[in-house]
């Protein structure tokens, strides 16, 4: 199903097709958050899923020092390793079925580097990158960072699905990841021919399809890899996967104010925005102990003009 606004009898609202951004060597990032139709599912302001990628020797590229403010990132990986390091002294390999959980907060500089091993030898990565949003009165709490393996994670199975809570409350679970606001993220896979029902517990609800493709009872058609649908508040959703499929859940409360973006900065206060440019550029950020490298503040875009 292509990028279309759905009929008004259906239970999808909206389709988003993701951009797809080549960071070189054949490796893929695909944007589903924000777009151009939607900004935000819930808290959920930014939805990244990477690879499936095979790298060659000496082909992977470390991802240098930069800033955070106002969001919490989700790291979860389906392939590979990743290395954390952050100016909160925190420390952390993330594998495969696991999450890293950091809140930037009033600010907080990190960087993502692989393993030594994969330098050398190359090797497979996938998963995906979530930032979430922070409530108006949360934005500047002290930055943290949590990381959870994979048997910690609440897990529900049964009748051709798997759903493994990755982060948030719903399908009665609980993550133990600290979240700060009413949000669900969760990884389903569903056997060839198994039906889904995806409550109506949270306000706004969406689905990625990361692999196979996804039909909803009472819309026509399927949805292939890659599409961020979003379905119609209260709407009941029953899912099926003729040829099974993986799929990323997110859902919650949408927050009373508008969030702005700038980089990596995420803010309900563009003055705030425009001082972590500032804190940035001058290198005000806190330090990640003994790395010197960053990545430097891009430019504004053209003609925009940065006021609420």
């Amino acid at each position: 199903m292509s990028l279309s606004s759905a009929p008004a009898d259906s239970p999808v609202d909206q389709v988003i097709l993701p951009t797809v951004h080549d960071l070189g060597g054949g490796f893929e990032v695909r944007r589903a958050l924000p777009s151009r139709l939607r900004r935000m599912v819930g808290p959920f302001i930014f939805l990244d899923q990477f690879g499936p990628t095979l790298f060659g020797p000496g082909q992977v590229e470390d991802i240098r020092p930069h800033p955070h403010i106002g969001l919490s990132t989700l790291t979860y990986l389906f392939e590979g390793e990743i290395v954390h390091r952050d100016s909160a002294g925190h420390f952390e390999t993330i594998r495969s079925g696991e999450v890293n959980w950091m809140t930037a907060g009033s600010g907080i500089v990190h960087s993502e580097r692989f393993p030594e091993p994969m330098h050398a030898r190359g090797g497979r990565l996938s998963g995906l990158q979530i930032w979430v949003a922070l409530p108006r009165s949360e934005e500047d709490r002290a930055p943290g960072f949590t990381h959870h393996d994979a048997p910690s994670l609440p897990v529900t199975e049964g009748d051709g699905a798997k759903l493994t809570l990755v982060a948030g409350a719903g399908f009665g679970l609980t993550s133990p990841v600290p979240v700060y606001s009413d949000l669900m993220q969760a990884d389903l896979v569903v056997v060839p021919g198994a039906r889904f029902k995806i409550p109506a517990e949270h306000a706004e609800r969406g689905l990625y399809v990361i692999s196979g493709t996804v039909e909803v009872e009472g819309q026509t058609g399927a949805f292939e890899p890659g599409r961020l649908v979003v379905f119609k508040p209260g709407a009941e959703i029953v899912i099926s996967a003729p040829h099974g499929a993986h799929l990323a859940v997110i859902g919650g409360e949408p927050f009373p104010e508008k969030r702005h973006v700038f980089w990596n900065f995420v803010s309900s206060s563009r003055d705030r925005i425009e001082a972590a440019k500032a804190d940035w550029r001058a290198r005000r950020f806190p330090e990640i102990v003994g790395e010197t490298e960053f990545i430097p503040l891009p430019p504004d875009p053209p003609g925009v003009v940065l006021k609420d």
